[in-house]
């Protein structure tokens, strides 16, 4: 009798330590520019400046220097999936902002990208081969490079000679 009421607070113990631990909300991980969409409503083309954007957005993610300044801000919220997928993190908000400003520092392009429009984008299949035959210039000047990294001091090659003299 004794033993079974010591099994049972047990068991209430061990309960009530679980349902403690376990949460209810969500795990949120957040990643750059908290609500970007409601943010870059506020920008407007050919009047806004830099100082406005970084005072409404702060510094960009990416900066790109072409003939235009491209300025890129990203936001991305990903949470955990449910049990079946044992937890893997699920991304559930991913917005891209694409910011153009001139040479006279106003914003002249703006594009807002949501996790929607990105799954319109299409990616090319195609890619680069590349072209270092072991005869090249390119790959004779790299295998100098890396044997002169691994070696500086040239000790490796004085070991193999005085090996191969004896």
């Amino acid at each position: 009798m004794y033993l079974s009421f010591m099994f049972k607070i047990l068991y209430i113990i061990l309960l009530s330590f679980i349902v403690t631990n376990c949460s209810f909300k969500p795990v949120v991980k957040h990643h750059g520019v908290p609500f970007l969409d409601k943010k870059q409503k506020s920008l407007i083309v050919n009047k806004s400046n830099i100082n406005d954007i970084k005072q409404i957005l702060g510094n960009p993610s990416t900066k790109s220097k072409f003939d235009n300044d491209i300025w890129i801000y990203i936001e991305r919220r990903q949470t955990q999936s449910k049990l079946k997928k044992l937890g893997k993190m699920k991304i559930y908000k991913n917005d891209i902002l694409v910011l153009e400003i001139n040479n006279y520092g106003v914003l002249k392009k703006k594009e807002f990208y949501n996790i929607d429009d990105m799954k319109n984008i299409k990616i090319t299949k195609a890619s680069t081969d590349d072209k270092f035959d072991r005869n090249s210039f390119i790959y004779d000047f790299m295998s100098s490079m890396r044997q002169k990294m691994n070696d500086p001091l040239g000790q490796r090659a004085k070991k193999r000679k005085k090996i191969s003299q004896r």
